[in-house]
């Protein structure tokens, strides 16, 4: 029986850390990290979140490694509604990333909890 991408997602973030935007936020300002977008740079031209990288989720595993090198460093990934930066943190976690995040919020969410913060 094939599974739906709920169903994916539901599986995958049983193992993984979410939290939404101003949590986020606060962890970046006291320890650090980089927030990637993972949805298609079409979106992302739309509602930019301004202070996050934006590498498409189809692209991910090919493309981390030279904007993040470090496997230590504080990952937070978000899309538009949660289901592909879950998936995307699955992977950053299989390839060896130690501290991924997934962001649960919509990007407006994000933008908003980035500019609260930057102000």
């Amino acid at each position: 029986m094939l599974k739906t991408v709920p169903e994916l997602v539901a599986e995958a973030r049983a193992g993984l850390r979410c939290v939404d935007a101003n949590t986020a936020m606060q962890e970046i300002s006291e320890n650090g990290g980089t927030i990637v977008d993972v949805r298609e740079p079409v979106e992302v031209a739309h509602l930019t979140a301004p202070h996050s990288v934006n590498i498409p989720r189809g692209v991910l595993e090919l493309k981390v490694g030279e904007v993040i090198p470090d496997e230590a460093h504080p990952i937070y990934l978000h899309c538009a509604s949660g289901g592909r930066a879950t998936l995307a943190a699955q992977q950053l976690v299989k390839m060896g990333y130690e501290q991924v995040v997934v962001v649960t919020c919509p990007a407006d969410t994000v933008k908003a909890a980035q500019e609260a913060f930057i102000a």
